[in-house]
């Protein structure tokens, strides 16, 4: 497998003048948060907190969870890589297409790896294949399901009540659920598990800064779980100071910027319909998406096509369950977004040249 492929934004070994490989906030970081990060220099002669209190605390507050139920860490890949440390389930469900992360995790301490198909003509909807999984598990051994909300390539959103009603069955069965979040806020309706924390001790929330508040280069993200001998397993899978100085207090800052994510999630709505009319204009194939980014697929190699004008795309052919005809484009500013499609439609006159031409 290709390491330029495994991920979106490699702009390193790329030339790249418009990145629609990684889902980042269009409207770029807060002012404030540029502030904080400049102010953080004057401490990086000194070790960071590193039990990250200020930074808990202000989760607290924000999040309206208890401080202990809290964990930070260097993003969320390594909050995976710290829960499948801790619990090492003999048996790990995911959801294909998914993250790749969380096979990465659970192959690290070698679970088990079980699939759930996601069916494309059902929009990759994650309403009914998880209950079908979990519903076949046997044994006494633990057993952990990954599920993103919404789901990342194809964006979809698992609504309140099928959170709750996957939340009761997890807990008749037994079973760890782990609620990746990272692109929840992108999300105007969507529902988040937090309040299902006290109900169930199993659950697992995994949320991050890099997306929401576009500073994937910061690297910071927490969990949160009302299981305290859990937050001590995980806790201890984590290197000691696992936090800088940047990222707290560029994290405590961003808790403070509600308008900003209530003024993103408007932004991406109305750009995300713009872009989705204007691909399928084009006569792409798009599938529906409640979050920052868009699923689409074409017989063309769009990626390696769209590079030579530039501009990045994410192949999603290391998806398992998708094939490289599948791509994923994040919403970005208008005029990004025009750049985009006007590159493509140039790109498909192109190739309509060349087929009526006999090439």
């Amino acid at each position: 497998m290709k390491t330029e492929t495994i991920h979106g934004g490699d702009i390193y070994r790329n030339q790249v003048m418009l990145d629609f490989s990684v889902n980042v906030n269009p409207l770029g970081p807060p002012e404030e948060v540029r502030r904080a990060l400049h102010e953080a220099v004057a401490h990086c002669g000194e070790y960071p907190d590193i039990h990250g209190e200020k930074l808990k605390a202000a989760l607290s507050r924000e999040l309206s969870v208890k401080k202990e139920y809290l964990v930070c860490g260097n993003g969320a890949s390594e909050l995976f890589m710290g829960i499948m440390h801790g619990l090492r389930p003999e048996k790990t469900l995911i959801p294909v297409p998914s993250f790749s992360g969380y096979r990465y995790a659970a192959e690290a301490v070698e679970s088990q790896v079980i699939e759930i198909a996601l069916r494309e003509e059902n929009g990759f909807s994650l309403a009914e294949e998880p209950f079908r999984a979990l519903a076949a598990l046997t044994g006494e051994k633990e057993s952990i399901l990954f599920l993103a909300n919404p789901n990342n390539p194809t964006g979809r959103l698992v609504g309140k009540k099928e959170l709750q009603s996957l939340i009761d069955y997890c807990k008749k069965k037994g079973v760890w659920l782990v609620v990746d979040e990272c692109f929840l806020e992108f999300c105007r309706d969507g529902a988040s598990a937090l309040p299902f924390l006290e109900a169930y001790d199993r659950l697992i929330v995994v949320r991050a800064f890099t997306k929401i508040y576009a500073v994937p280069g910061v690297r910071l993200g927490y969990l949160a779980c009302g299981n305290r001998d859990f937050i001590q397993k995980v806790t201890k899978q984590l290197p000691e100071w696992n936090l800088s100085v940047f990222a707290q207090e560029a994290g405590v800052c961003c808790l403070k910027q509600r308008a900003y994510r209530k003024k993103t999630a408007g932004y991406v709505e109305k750009e995300r319909d713009f872009l989705t009319e204007g691909l399928r204009r084009l006569g792409i194939k798009t599938y529906e998406s409640d979050a920052n980014f868009i699923l689409l697929s074409s017989g063309l190699p769009l990626r390696r096509e769209l590079l030579k004008r530039g501009i990045l795309i994410r192949e999603c052919g290391n998806f398992k369950g998708l094939s490289q005809d599948y791509y994923r484009v994040a919403v970005k500013k208008r005029s990004e977004n025009e750049k985009l499609l006007k590159a493509l439609g140039d790109l498909f006159e192109e190739n309509r040249a060349a087929f009526a031409g006999g090439n």
